[in-house]
């Protein structure tokens, strides 16, 4: 018996490790690590085949570009090699759910809500949660790299990609984005983090240079990265379009050997944008490792480097070492996809529950919600489309959702008109409110005259107004205000209905010129699939609102750190077919506020934001109390939390630091936080470990981070504007543990 036993247990670990008993190919050898699979690999690789693995193509049919055999209509496509076992790498978008610009049979995907909203409900578990649809889904329609990710800090309100993106706080950024990039590569798919980096704006967005010093750009810009890289183990690093500091993001040493690669110790490898590639020699040796699309430099142009001695044979092993030793380690060679239908169901379930915990009640005066299921007989729908879908975020991160566009129109003309396009997923609020209140006589009216919505406002007991703003890629917005005379229409319906509720769809901060008149706001982001019934849940009070601003809300754009967008003198022309991108017109983005970004702008400059980061009312109410600061080698912060309403309902508890004065730094910044559900009249303990770097300080000259001894003021409470609590944290020694 004992015989046949051992006889089965070698035969599974045979089984096991059976690509890697073959003696012709070692490195299938699981029980190696991943490093050492890439070197045994690579030794039997020859220049050309190491040459085929660093530069890729537009996966899709597009201007130019035919679709290259076996790809699979992704973003992008690298030819595998056989003979040795590299499979090829199908690369597709992914920052909030799989997108189809090449529109495959099978692309239809989950859409799931913006980065914001993600970043609102300030859950990591959720996070996760996110992060494992994409990889699913891009595991079931058999790509194996995920192009998803956005980390940029808002330095740019009007910037048109910021819902892509995790805010403007770097701590929360990074903590959020961890996990959804760790839940992708779970799934055996390559995750990416991009746009590495200060990738603020899309005006002149392949030429802009964003100008800031070295200590704003690693405290802020870079630390939403590093955060990011380092609680995820991230594939690969995207670098951006733009320039930093003068020198494009793709070729910039600093940025990518100095301190992606040397400072943080990245193993992974650095792809380029689309077309953000420059350069041959000078980008191979500032850190580029992979060329995306048009194959100008890094392919034939580079062997011929390698071959004139410009580049050395060890950095191109080192370039396919970092692929190689990502695609052992994330599981891509050893576990290739299996197409499959998605999970449509499980999906949207995630994609809902994003959008409820990270739905941001900004007013309720008089406890206008909850609404009544039963005590409400007429109801008031307007604007927004709201009687098919919700809208999206367009450009390269828009999915076509399942159930396809609620509301199709015509793209713009040009050969990145599909960028623009506006999508609406296919959840209807207007059904989802009309499910709610089945007794109520709930009416829709499309927003587009103001006179007829009132009218319909007027003989309604409650009025819903849904507005949007939407943003994509290529562009940035004009302004903050609402387009298409929204303002004006929910002006007068306010006027008609004194309990008017906005619902916002916004990629961005937006002006509210009505608030005063309004009785509730909601900021719904991009609300993703079942966006109308997590929008509905929240307005019924079937869930109790949690979400918590990740960006701050100006009053007027006078108060933001810059007036307008900086721009050419001379608008760019439409790009042809030929061109794909306009020439850069190289200007200036100058961020002078440096370290001053979002709430700490608003804080060092003494102005009143609209709505502060942080900030998100809620159906009941919380207290804080017994602050206890632990000073020494190990500090945190305690305090009591307790839900002093009648309903349960969760409290994002935030700690915010403000340094010594001798540390040169705004007003405070977020250092903790943790989101906690109770119910009513319970109460809890509150404990908050201190991170010492998050406490530091970087110092330019050390090229390190510095704790700076001395006082540093303690702040707890529910957003960056309400810190009942206070107290004094002592650092003695200026030394990080």
């Amino acid at each position: 018996m004992k015989t046949k036993v051992l006889f089965f247990m070698l035969v599974l670990a045979l089984r096991a490790d059976s690509p890697a008993q073959t003696s012709s190919q070692p490195w299938m050898n699981t029980r190696l690590s991943a490093d050492e699979r890439a070197d045994l690999l690579l030794q039997q690789m020859t220049l050309d085949e190491k040459i085929q693995l660093l530069h890729g193509s537009m996966a899709f049919d597009f201007p130019k570009y035919p679709r290259p055999e076996r790809a699979l209509g992704g973003d992008g496509f690298v030819p595998g090699i056989a003979r040795l076992g590299i499979p090829d790498l199908n690369l597709i978008g992914a920052g909030v759910g799989v997108t189809n610009l090449g529109k495959r049979p099978n692309g239809q995907s989950t859409p799931l809500p913006s980065s914001l909203a993600e970043t609102a409900t300030w859950n990591p578990r959720l996070a996760y949660e996110f992060g494992t649809v994409i990889g699913k889904e891009t595991r079931d329609q058999g790509f194996n790299v995920s192009l998803g990710g956005g980390n940029d800090i808002l330095r740019e309100a009007r910037n048109g990609r910021n819902f892509e993106y995790h805010g403007e706080d770097p701590v929360l950024a990074g903590k959020i984005i961890g996990p959804e990039l760790k839940a992708i590569q779970d799934q055996n798919v390559i995750a990416d983090i991009k746009h590495y980096a200060v990738n603020c704006q899309e005006t002149d967005r392949m030429g802009v240079s964003s100008n800031l010093d070295k200590r704003a750009l690693r405290e802020l810009d870079l630390l939403a990265f590093e955060i990011g890289i380092q609680e995820s183990g991230v594939g690969t690093v995207m670098c951006a379009y733009n320039r930093v500091n003068g020198i494009y993001s793709c070729e910039n040493d600093y940025l990518l050997n100095q301190v992606l690669k040397k400072d943080w110790g990245f193993p992974g490898w650095v792809m380029s944008d689309w077309g953000a590639t420059h350069s041959t020699v000078n980008a191979a040796l500032a850190g580029l490792d992979q060329e995306f699309y048009e194959s100008k430099f890094f392919s034939a142009p580079l062997k011929h480097a390698v071959e004139k001695g410009e580049v050395p044979s060890s950095r191109i092993d080192d370039m396919v070492h970092r692929i190689l030793r990502t695609m052992f380690a994330v599981g891509v060679i050893d576990h290739s996809p299996v197409v499959q239908p998605i999970d449509v169901k499980g999906g949207a379930a995630v994609a809902q529950r994003v959008e409820e915990e990270g739905v941001v009640l900004l007013k309720n005066a008089s406890n206008q919600l909850p609404l009544s299921k039963s005590s409400i007989h007429s109801i008031a729908v307007i604007g927004s489309h709201a009687d098919v879908g919700v809208i999206s975020g367009g450009g390269s991160a828009q999915v076509d959702p399942v159930g396809g566009n609620a509301f199709p129109t015509p793209p713009p003309p040009g050969p990145l008109g599909f960028l623009s396009v506006v999508v609406w997923d296919p959840s209807s609020p207007l059904r989802a409110i009309r499910s709610k209140a089945p007794s109520a006589k709930v009416e829709y009216n499309e927003g587009a005259d103001p006179a007829s919505a009132a009218k319909l406002a007027r003989a309604s007991d409650v009025a819903i107004v849904f507005a949007n703003q939407h943003t994509h890629e290529n562009a940035d917005l004009p302004n903050l205000s609402l387009p298409d005379n929204q303002d004006t229409l929910i002006k007068q319906v306010a006027a008609a209905n004194a309990h008017t509720i906005v619902v916002l769809e916004t990629g961005d901060p937006v002006l509210m010129p009505w608030l005063d008149q309004v009785s509730a706001v909601l900021e719904a982001w991009y609300p993703g699939a079942r966006g109308g019934d997590a929008i509905a849940n929240i307005l019924f009070g079937d869930v109790n609102p949690s979400g918590k601003l990740p960006i701050s809300f100006p009053k007027s754009e006078a108060d933001l750190p810059h007036a307008t967008i900086p721009a050419p003198s001379t608008p760019p022309k439409e790009p042809t077919e030929e061109e794909l991108n306009p020439p850069p017109a190289l200007i200036d983005a100058n961020y002078t506020e440096g370290l001053k970004v979002g709430y700490r702008w608003f804080d060092a400059e003494n102005k009143e934001p609209l709505f502060p980061f942080g900030f998100g009312l809620s159906y009941t109410s919380f207290a804080y109390s017994e602050l206890k600061i632990t000073s020494g080698s190990q500090p945190q912060v305690s305090f009591r939390l307790k839900n002093t309403g009648s309903r349960a309902g969760a409290e994002t508890a935030q700690l915010y630091l403000g340094l010594p004065p001798s540390a040169g730094e705004p007003p405070k910044r977020l250092v903790a936080w943790k989101k906690v559900q109770l119910a009513p009249d319970k109460e809890e303990t509150v404990t908050l470990k201190l991170d010492p770097r998050l406490m530091s300080i970087f110092n330019v000259e050390k090229n390190d981070w510095e704790l700076v001894p001395g006082d540093y003021r303690v702040y707890a409470g529910g957003s960056s504007r309400d810190t009942p609590l206070t107290g004094t944290l002592s650092v003695a020694s200026g030394k990080l543990p």
